[in-house]
C-alpha cells in the first residue's frame, strides 16, 4: 500500500483530499498544525469507510519540527510516495499596511513549509522510482488578488517551485504538479465572499466544492496521469 502525507489535511480542502486518497487505497497521514482533534476526526471518517489513515501534528514552517516529523514517518524504511502540500494560511492586508509578521508568516507556511516537508522526503521517494507531489496553489498565485500580496507571492512561488522540481525529478519517475483552486466552499471563503460577489467573478456563478479539488488530486496521483508533470491546473469555475 502506498503512503501519502497531506499537509493541512484537517481543513476543508485537505480533508476532502485525504478522504479521497484513502478511498483510492492509499494509507494517508492527515496533518494538522494545531487542530489535531480535527485531523483525528478525518481519520475516524476514513476508518469508518474501511480506509487506512493516521493523524499527526507539527508546524510545517518550523524546519526542525518538520524534520523530526518526517524522520518518524520514514523510521520503518517505508517511503512517502504521495505528497500533497496543502498547508497554507491567509493574513490579508493592503501591502502599504502589511506588517513584517503578516508577510513572513504567510510565506513561511506556504513556501518555506513546502521546502521543509518536501526536501527530506525526496531521496526516499526517488529510490522507489515512483512518486507524486501535488502542490495546492491558488488562483491568487496566478491572477493576484487585492489585499493578498503576501498570499499571492507565496502561491506564485509554489508554482515556480513546482515547475522547477518537476524537471529535476522527472527522470526518476516522480511527477510534480500544482492545483490552483479558486473560490471553494469553506468557512474561510464564506466569510470572504458573498453569494452576490461569487456570481460576479465566477462564470459558473457558484463556489466549487472541496471534492472538486480532491477529484483532481486523485487523478493526478493515479497512473491515468502518468504523462502529466510540471503543470498548473486550475479548479476555479472559469475565472480567467
Amino acid at each position: 500500500m502506498k503512503r501519502a502525507l497531506v499537509t493541512g489535511g484537517s481543513g476543508a480542502i485537505g480533508a476532502a483530499i485525504c478522504e479521497q486518497l484513502a478511498a483510492d487505497g492509499i494509507h494517508v497521514f492527515v496533518h494538522a498544525n494545531r487542530g489535531l482533534d480535527r485531523a483525528e476526526q478525518v481519520v475516524a471518517r476514513i476508518r469508518e469507510r474501511g480506509g487506512s489513515a493516521e493523524a499527526l501534528c507539527f508546524d510545517v514552517a518550523d524546519t526542525e519540527a518538520a524534520a523530526r516529523a518526517v524522520e518518524r514517518l520514514l523510521a520503518d524504511d517505508q517511503p512517502i510516495q504521495v505528497l500533497v502540500n496543502n498547508a497554507g494560511i491567509h493574513d490579508d492586508a493592503p501591502l502599504a499596511g502589511m506588517s513584517p509578521t503578516q508577510w513572513q508568516q504567510v510565506i513561511d507556511v506556504s513556501l518555506n513549509g513546502f521546502y521543509n516537508v518536501t526536501q527530506p522526503l525526496l531521496l526516499p521517494m526517488i529510490r522507489t522510482r515512483w512518486g507524486r507531489i501535488i502542490n495546492v496553489a491558488s488562483v491568487a498565485g496566478i491572477m493576484g488578488n487585492r489585499g493578498q500580496v503576501n498570499y499571492s507571492a507565496a502561491k506564485a512561488g509554489l508554482i515556480g517551485a513546482t515547475k522547477a522540481l518537476a524537471q529535476e525529478v522527472a527522470s526518476r519517475g516522480i511527477l510534480v504538479n500544482a492545483v490552483a483552486p479558486g473560490i471553494i466552499e469553506s468557512p474561510m471563503s464564506e466569510s470572504a465572499f458573498t453569494p452576490e460577489r461569487i456570481g460576479q467573478i465566477v462564470p459558473l456563478k457558484r463556489a466549487g466544492k472541496p471534492q472538486d479539488v480532491a477529484d483532481l488530486v486523485s487523478f493526478l496521483v493515479s497512473d491515468r496521469a502518468n504523462y502529466i508533470t510540471g503543470q498548473v491546473i486550475s479548479v476555479n469555475g472559469g475565472m480567467a
